[in-house]
């Protein structure tokens, strides 16, 4: 019979914890085990080892095989390598979150800029135009410069007058042209 010293999973779902056991090289990993030998916990920070050197030692004494995870892990126990802690990496919609939240703080940042800017301007624009309005004041009151309006050309309306041409009258002192 081949022993294996090996992890075996128990706890719920999403939330697993390991026992180091020695066990039936063709048996199941969760099956039936020969002893335990240990337990690992990989969800608490850092994780937690507790295994049983002796044991583990008299087990390898009789030909036991350690699979790589548990040799890794009496490696661990042994003080040969430390434990690797691994920060928890966040979500890809985590992160999708936090890079269009930036984006719109970037926005907002750069509206902000911008009307900062405008305002900046329209207040340089009035103190040039107070400043031109003193130095006029300063100077006195200036002839304003004549505006020549164009003349606006009326049609004039003929007026038809009727006037009558005298009609002359033969004088009565005068004696007629046709009498001689």
């Amino acid at each position: 019979m081949a022993v294996k010293i090996r992890l075996a999973r128990a706890g719920a779902k999403k939330a697993p914890f390991y026992r180091v056991v020695a066990a039936d090289g063709r048996a199941p990993r969760d099956g039936r085990f020969l002893e335990i030998l240990g337990r690992y916990n990989p969800r608490t920070q850092p994780s937690t080892v507790e295994l049983d050197l002796a044991k583990i030692d008299a087990w390898v004494a009789k030909g036991a095989q350690p699979t790589e995870a548990a040799g890794k892990l009496i490696a661990i126990a042994r003080g040969e390598k430390t434990v690797v802690v691994t920060e928890a990496r966040p979500s890809k919609k985590t992160v999708a979150k936090a890079e269009a939240d930036k984006k719109a703080a970037d926005a907002a940042e750069k509206a902000k800029a911008d009307e900062a800017a405008k305002a900046k301007e329209e207040a340089a624009k009035a103190k040039e135009e107070a400043a031109a309005a003193k130095a006029e004041a300063a100077a006195g009151p200036a002839e304003e410069p004549v505006v020549e309006e164009a003349a606006v050309e009326e049609p004039v309306a003929e007026e038809v007058v009727a006037e009558e041409a005298p009609v002359e009258e033969p004088a009565a002192d005068e004696p007629a042209a046709d009498a001689e």
